[in-house]
This record gives C-alpha cells, structure tokens and sequence, in this order.
C-alpha cells in the first residue's frame, strides 16, 4: 500500500547504544525505556520494515535513514544484510538510497569500502578542532574522539564517499566562529551543519556547555560574512541554505524552519514509531509497526496533528515577526522561553535567529538576484570581491 504522504524514517535499529559518551547527547537517555526489548532490531523486523518502506514509498528512488544512538556498532555484517534485503525486495525499475548518521569512531577502511561501494551518504558529527571536539565527545574512560573521527573522514574522502559534517555548536566553540569555519574548509567540508546546543531542563553537563541565543547569532553572522565572501557554491552550509530558501522563493527543506513538521518520524529498535527524534516519549508515541502499516503509521491524524502544532502553537511575539518566513518559530523542542509580553512558547535562540536573518537578508538577496540570472554560484564570490574591494 502506497503511503498517502512522503515521510522520512529515522531508523535506529541499534536504538540508543553507542560507544561514546557524549556530555551533550539527548538520546542516550532513551536506551532504559527499551532495556527490556531484543537488541538489535530483530531481522524479521528489519525485512519488514524495508519491504513495507519500498512497497509505500511513492517515488522510484526509496531512501533509508539509519541513524542510533550509534549504529555502526551493530558491525558490518548487520548492514550488509540490510542491503541484501534492499536488492531482493526491490522491483525492477526502482532504486534505493541509504544515508548513515554516524560518530565515525568505528568507520575502519572495511567499513569505508562499503558505504562507498553501495553509495551511501554518511553524516559525520565533527565538532571542530580536537580542543573543542574532545570536550564533549567522549568515550566511556573520558577519552577524546576527535583523532579517529578524522580517521573516518580521510577514509570516506578517499572513496568519495558523499559526507556531510554535522558541528554541535557549544558555547566554547560559538565564541571562536572564524577559527572553527577554517578548520572545516582546512578539511575539505563540502556539506555542513551547524547544530546550536540548547540547554535542557534536568541536565546538568550540557546546561553549561549550551551557547547564549546572542552567542549563537554572532557566530552564524560572522561565518557567513567568510562564507559569502569566499565559498559560495564552495560549500554548502545548512543554515545559510535554509536561509537563502525564502528569499529565493523556494521552500524550506529542514524541518527546523518549515512552517509545519510531522514529517520526520523515528522507527526504535522494537518497533515503535514517533513523531520525531526529539519526542521519543510515550505521548508522542504514534503506535509500532508490529501492529500497524509503515504507510498508516506516517499518514496517522496524529502525525499530521503533531506537525500542525508547530505552527498552530506559536505566539503572537513570532506571528507578528519580520522574520517569521525565514524562522516559523524554530524547532519545537526549543520554544521554552516566554516572550518579551509574557506569552510562552518563544524560541530558546530567538534573538539569534532574528541577528542572522536580518543580517545575511542583503546579500542573500543579492545572491537569489545573481542564481535567478542563471550566474554560476563561484562566480558570485568574484563579484563580492570585486565590491568589497571598490568598497
């Protein structure tokens, strides 16, 4: 049965288990409400889910996301299975894609041979330098990750594996903005992700690490004023993509700032399906594919009625904003701070947010003015160059 709408699954057959012990990480936590189920993902489960996946899916091109905790600690072999099980359940005509969110720590020259092999996209979470990486992304004895990150994504880069490098943004690494964006072009970053930390009430390590919403605001200013200058159609950065997307025309593709959500759900290990990485929680648990249809559980009214609040939800403060097309409030998980007229629900990185969009909206519109043109993306950095040095 065809699903009545496209929706993205996150994958976790390894659940929340991971071999690193990040201070910051928001899922490890959910590994005790699922103690008590199978580990891994049992193979009757795993066919299932990918048949349903393939058989629902309305494009000829079906996309996998496999994400944890950390999945690659599930070995080689238990992926290797999942694309056998892709092949033999595909019809003629169709084709699949899989993408891999990983920390890159077990990522060996098997593992890389692999993934490029069978044409993976790996995201690999890289949090800069290793002062500011090892501070927070840690293995269970407290040692730092960032030397075999690396590793991983010399290993990728060799096979030319598509690798998108996802940077959580801490309050150290926020207040170094030119330092950071340079070791990422120093490493070839072709895709990156900037994930602000946002502190979370009942935690402690992350509290502090998370960054000021100014903080965060200074930091996408000042990288973009590098990015802008020099790297367009160089290198993909998330935000800056996102933010363009308005100005240009085109709607936004991280559901971050789409006016509506929903659409991103989760599948854990035993079988329960949710509305969204960040509510694995019982009341947003939408029902388990062991019971329901992969296509009814992501066309369920509660799918729909979760993406809905979103928008549905946000303060008069964010309706009436100069900015709201580019933000529509943020991510829900992050509206726990009251507006300035005592409405809740305000975004945590409000006055970021509305810093970078005002800041980046001239020469973003100048860049939408340039791509509607038909001018190539490289081309547009000569021409800022050109002006600043007239400037």
């Amino acid at each position: 049965m065809a699903a009545t709408r496209e929706c993205l699954v996150m994958a976790k057959p390894a659940g929340a288990r991971c071999n690193l012990r990040c201070d910051y990480c928001y899922y490890l936590e959910k590994e005790s409400a699922f103690e008590a189920a199978a580990w891994p993902m049992p193979e009757e489960l795993l066919e299932s889910y990918i048949a349903q996946r393939i058989a629902s899916s309305p494009s000829t091109s079906v996309h996998f996301e496999w994400h944890g905790g950390e999945p690659t600690i599930l070995g080689l072999e238990y992926f290797r299975r999942i694309t056998r099980l892709q092949r033999a359940r595909l019809p003629a005509g169709r084709s699949v894609t899989n993408g891999l969110q990983t920390n890159g720590t077990l990522i060996d020259a098997e593992w890389a041979d692999f993934l490029a092999e069978e044409g993976f996209s790996v995201g690999l979470s890289l949090d800069g330098p290793a002062d500011l990486h090892d501070l927070y992304r840690t293995g269970a004895d407290g040692s730092g990750s960032h030397a075999s990150v690396m590793r991983a994504l010399e290993l990728l880069r060799e096979r030319k594996v598509f690798v998108n490098l996802l940077c959580v943004l801490t309050a150290r690494s926020a207040a170094e903005p030119e330092r950071v964006y340079h070791f990422f072009k120093d490493a070839g970053a072709k895709y990156l992700q900037f994930l602000p930390l946002a502190p979370r009430p009942g935690q402690t390590g992350a509290a502090s690490a998370a960054p000021s919403p100014e903080a965060v605001g200074d930091f996408l200013c000042a990288v973009f004023d590098l990015w802008i200058r020099e790297d367009v159609g160089r290198i993909v950065v998330q935000a800056f993509d996102e933010a363009l997307r308005p100005i240009y025309g085109a709607p936004h593709a991280l559901c971050v700032h789409r006016e509506t959500c929903g659409d991103v759900a989760v599948l854990e290990r035993e079988g329960s399906f949710y509305a969204c990485d960040h509510f694995v929680q019982a009341e947003h648990r939408i029902g388990s594919l062991r019971e329901t249809s992969l296509a009814g559980l992501g066309s369920d009214p509660r799918m729909l009625a979760f993406g809905a609040a979103k928008r549905d939800a946000l303060p008069r403060f964010c309706r009436e904003c100069e900015v709201l097309a580019s933000c529509n409030g943020g991510c829900p998980k992050d509206r726990f701070c009251e507006c300035p007229d005592g409405e809740p629900g305000l975004n945590y990185f409000c006055a970021g947010y509305k810093q970078f969009f005002a800041h980046s909206r001239p020469e973003l519109g100048r860049l939408a003015a340039h791509m509607k043109a038909g001018r190539g993306l490289r081309a547009f950095c000569g021409v800022q160059s050109k002006a600043t040095a007239k400037d």
